[in-house]
């Protein structure tokens, strides 16, 4: 499996961007794929994700204002990111998980892609 984002870059507070993130090879198990941050001296912090079924969830710092949507056909995750801040700097990386449990799941992970908000 590869992930390859793209999308990020400079952007003006209260600006917006769209990340894609790109996937081939085989996928097996995959049933959750989403977009994840980390800003420089914390933690990598899930944004949004979306399951197989459709359903999302986002993050709070997020919600209203970010919106995670997958084409199946192209194989594809966007995060359209509306009403950025500067607090939503950071390098983003899109994932793919096999959920298995609540304890046991597969992750893939791409290349990350720098957002920067001025403010």
């Amino acid at each position: 499996v590869q992930l390859q984002a793209s999308g990020g870059g400079l952007v003006q507070a209260g600006g917006s961007l769209r990340l894609v993130c790109f996937t081939s090879g085989i996928i097996p198990d995959i049933n959750e794929m989403g977009w994840y941050r980390q800003a420089p001296g914390k933690q990598r912090d899930l944004v949004a994700v979306i399951r197989s079924g459709g359903s999302t969830n986002y993050a709070d710092s997020v919600k209203g204002r970010f919106t995670i949507s997958r084409d199946n056909a192209k194989n594809t995750v966007s995060l359209q990111m509306n009403s950025l801040k500067p607090e939503d700097a950071a390098v983003y990386y899109c994932n793919a998980a096999a959920i298995y449990s609540d304890i046991l799941r597969e992750d893939y992970w791409g290349e990350g892609t720098l957002v920067t908000v001025s403010s």
